[in-house]
């Protein structure tokens, strides 16, 4: 149940004991512990806080619960719309922080992320963007797997609106594995478990150091992302739909360009992966493949003993050259079916757009994902 501290008077009659209790007590009101702050960072989102806030206020959870609104200079009726639901929200005994940027300027999303926190006070954080809604037990079931795993990033199932919106994207985000969340977050899908559907305790977040705040076209959550895991930390989605994630063309994620995320997946690859490697397979002798040599250190490039495929045309050239390179002589890898490949691979091919070719192909060669192979495609 909700934790109650009364404010009490102190009259000066009173004894030494008794006064040192109710200033305790006092002290206790005035800086309660919040066990879970409720984190939406606000840009011109009117036209979807009203669902969003009464997601907050139905919240069926037993313990104390905060709701931390940044407004990052929105130019539309955003903080009416915010100010008019703290009335509600704090009738349900929802404590509401609001701050914003008074200036003409936004900062960005990993800025307002952080200054919502920043004026927050949960042990826990729930992110929640305007334009999204949670279910009713979303706290609830995400406090309790954050409290068995505490130094995890907690996620979990979601659906999109409009229906059918990304449809591969969610089906892959839903059904990989607790196993695959570690050992396919070099995708291009982005991080495995979904920036809307993050829960996680406050350490977990100081550990990293907040959101990059660089602003539009950076993608602040993969960066977190990444370095969350570099630092030890852990991945954990509950298996339930949780959050209704709105796809429209105003994201944010539309902002941030495909080679900047390319950028950031390729340091990360090399860094944990790549680097502990003497020599490795890229599986795809096509342009994706061949962006990905492109894309290596030196150092790395040095490491790739051949290309695999599938594509005979391909593999009768038997080797690449590659005319890009400044060096002399030219730079060439080999090109074999992937059957005669060695392992360990990068995977440089789409997942279910093979209608399950891909997924047989890597079977037949009875290869350990995250050990053997990685996709990143």
């Amino acid at each position: 149940m909700r934790s109650l501290c009364l404010r009490l008077a102190v009259p000066e009659t009173c004894t030494r004991t008794t006064r040192l209790v109710a200033l305790m007590c006092n002290m206790c009101s005035r800086k309660m512990a919040i066990d879970v702050s409720v984190v939406m960072p606000v840009y011109n989102g009117d036209q979807w806080l009203a669902e969003s806030l009464q997601s907050v206020c139905n919240q069926e959870f037993q313990g104390s619960l905060e709701l931390s609104v940044y407004n990052d200079a929105s130019t539309d009726k955003s903080m009416e719309r915010v100010q008019e639901w703290a009335d509600i929200l704090k009738k349900k005994d929802v404590h509401v922080t609001i701050s914003e940027n008074t200036s003409d300027s936004p900062r960005g999303v990993g800025f307002a992320k952080n200054k919502a926190v920043q004026a927050s006070s949960g042990r826990f954080l729930c992110f929640l963007d305007a334009d999204d809604v949670m279910h009713k037990e979303r706290v609830a079931r995400q406090y309790q797997a954050a409290l068995s795993h505490p130094k995890c990033i907690v996620g979990s199932k979601f659906h999109r609106l409009p229906e059918g919106s990304t449809e591969r994207y969610t089906r892959w985000a839903n059904t990989i594995s607790q196993e695959q969340l570690y050992t396919q977050i070099y995708t291009s899908h982005g991080p495995t478990v979904l920036m809307p559907t993050w829960f996680c305790s406050r350490d977990v977040y100081n550990k990293v150091g907040g959101f990059d705040e660089g602003g539009k076209g950076v993608p602040e959550d993969l960066i977190f992302f990444y370095r969350h895991l570099e630092l030890g930390g852990g991945l954990f989605r509950v298996d339930e739909d949780l959050v209704m994630y709105r796809y429209h063309p105003q994201a944010t994620t539309f902002s941030v360009h495909t080679d900047t995320i390319w950028t950031h997946r390729m340091g990360a690859i090399q860094d944990q992966v790549i680097n502990k490697w003497s020599s490795f397979t890229i599986w795809n002798a096509g342009k994706q493949g061949r962006k990905l040599y492109r894309s290596l250190s030196k150092e790395n490039q040095k490491k790739v003993a051949m290309f695999c495929d599938v594509d005979e045309k391909k593999i009768k050239k038997g080797v690449y050259i590659f005319e890009e390179s400044k060096e002399k002589p030219k730079p060439t890898v080999p090109i074999k079916h992937f059957s005669k490949a060695t392992k360990p691979f990068l995977i440089c091919v789409k997942m279910d757009m093979t209608e399950g070719k891909l997924e047989e192909n890597i079977k037949s060669l009875n290869l350990k994902e995250g050990v053997d192979f990685f996709h990143f495609n």
